[in-house]
């Protein structure tokens, strides 16, 4: 049985200003089981990279161990990737990026490989600033394993077999924000109006851009009483729906007064939030920590841009690092010789 698509596309696809169709985003099939929501999750990055026009080979995908670090297979096959130990992917895009900032960091993790093995890195990666899109694909339990709740999952959820989880989760996106990260976003997988343009602004971001995506899985946590399936998740959307527009199209649209924020990034690109409420201030921490303890505490699950400083500076920028990508430094850039050594301990002195 084969895993791979064809390679044939119909004649008339749509392409993007690069002369690339979605197709051309395309990875392998998916082997995860049906309606999982994290094929969802690669659909809408396939769809995000086409319509920002990201050339494929310019993308670098990282992940880590999990039903979710599977999925960079299902998608972008014609991009770089590397898929780490369990937990240990932060490490990873710091050197790659460090290494090479010409390229877009994509990271794709799950509750537990974030959460639990991987919590110490990736509170590391908010404080570094580290520039790259991290996505979590948050289904609140362990799906390789049989479904045990992870560190994401609710108190009193109740699993496949019955069991009620007698702890509190971690939330991601308040820790997040707490941390310092500056971008912070949250969406659930079924809601691709939503996501789509929340992967794409994440991206055209300079700096740490976190997505926290409810995803419910099928198979372990689908049940009644699971405060992650589909019904639930659905139930108890609290959601800011969104939209991004790069600032090399032409904007036309009118909104009512106090209804949305306009947010200039780095590289000239405009998003848009529409606000469920008109006091609430994407760019406020006090805020965004403020709303998602108010959903969290009334049961809701609070989806959009929850945060974005405007004024963020990437790890790179911070260290004054090369600007070239390290591989492409010659002989003479990489050893200077003596006389510069020398000149340079002099000055430390």
């Amino acid at each position: 049985m084969s895993y791979y698509k064809p390679k044939f596309q119909h004649p008339k696809l749509p392409k993007n200003e690069l002369g690339y169709t979605v197709a051309d985003y395309d990875g392998a099939v998916s082997t995860l089981c049906a309606g999982c929501g994290h094929d969802s999750i690669s659909a809408a990055i396939r769809n995000a990279c086409f319509l920002s026009a990201i050339p494929p080979h310019r993308i670098a995908k990282l992940s880590g161990i999990g039903c979710s670090s599977k999925m960079p297979t299902y998608f972008l096959g014609r991009s770089h990737g590397f898929n780490s130990v369990h937990g240990r992917m932060p490490s990873v895009a710091t050197g790659a990026s460090v290494a090479n900032r010409d390229l877009i960091y994509l990271g794709v993790s799950g509750d537990g490989d974030t959460a639990s093995i991987g919590m110490g890195q990736f509170v590391h990666l908010i404080r570094r600033n580290v520039n790259m899109t991290y996505i979590v694909a948050n289904n609140g339990c362990y799906g390789l394993t049989k479904g045990q709740d992870s560190a994401t999952a609710d108190l009193g959820s109740v699993g496949k077999y019955g069991t009620k989880n007698p702890f509190d989760g971690i939330d991601l996106a308040s820790l997040a924000v707490l941390q310092g990260a500056s971008f912070v976003g949250r969406s659930f997988s079924g809601d691709k109006e939503q996501l789509e343009p929340l992967i794409r602004a994440a991206m055209a971001h300079r700096g740490f851009a976190f997505i926290d995506v409810v995803s419910p899985c099928v198979t372990f946590a689908n049940n009644v009483g699971s405060t992650k399936s589909y019904a639930a998740t659905r139930e108890n959307l609290d959601a800011m729906p969104i939209d991004f527009v790069p600032m090399r199209e032409e904007i036309r649209t009118q909104y009512k007064e106090g209804s949305s924020q306009t947010v200039t990034l780095h590289d000239g690109s405009i998003i848009h939030l529409l606000k469920a409420r008109k006091d609430y201030k994407a760019d406020s921490r006090e805020d965004a920590l403020m709303a998602l303890q108010k959903a969290n505490s009334t049961g809701k699950v609070l989806t959009g841009l929850l945060y974005l400083d405007p004024n963020s500076q990437d790890l790179n920028q911070v260290l004054e690092l090369a600007s070239k990508p390290l591989n492409s430094l010659g002989m003479d850039e990489l050893c200077p010789g003596s006389r510069v050594l020398k000149s340079i301990n002099e000055g430390l002195r």
